[in-house]
């Protein structure tokens, strides 16, 4: 389950940390990482052992990086951060 927070007590946070913070413990309690003992980077490369909650979180965390290169972002704002 997500726990992404836009702020912590006032602290000013990178863009996209939040959806970085839940996948990265999205992937930390994989199987692909507790059994199979792989590295996160390595479960993501191979894709089928990953579950689809952490499938969906990287995608979101890819498109809101890929929002922060997009020119239009400047007046619409980014995409899901």
């Amino acid at each position: 389950m997500p726990k992404y927070f836009e702020e912590l007590d006032g602290e000013v946070r990178k863009p996209c940390a939040g959806l970085r913070e839940d996948l990265k413990a999205c992937l930390l309690e994989s199987d692909c990482v507790r059994k199979d003992k792989l590295s996160p980077k390595e479960c993501l490369k191979e894709g089928a052992r990953v579950d689809s909650e952490c499938r969906a979180l990287q995608f979101a965390f890819f498109e809101c990086k890929r929002s922060l290169l997009d020119t239009r972002t400047r007046f619409r704002g980014r995409k899901g951060c």
